[in-house]
């Protein structure tokens, strides 16, 4: 009796992580932390004229790490 309830809690547990970890990783995906917006005003507090190639790039780079 014991040993199904240890049993159970284990296999929630491991269900429960996965489970928060797809659905994070999903709202990241559809809303990132960064945008376009922010990385040109970034480049402009630095003095620089971003161009449209560097903010994909970097775009890029940033949503790479979500999948």
């Amino acid at each position: 009796m014991v040993l199904n309830i240890i049993i159970g809690v284990i296999i929630g547990a491991i269900i429960g992580f996965f489970g928060a970890r797809y659905m994070f990783k999903k709202q990241l995906r559809k809303n990132p932390p960064i945008n376009e917006k922010m990385i040109r005003a970034m480049y402009m507090e630095m003095g620089r004229k971003p161009s449209e190639t560097q903010i994909r790039k970097i775009m890029a780079s940033v949503m790479s790490q979500y999948k």
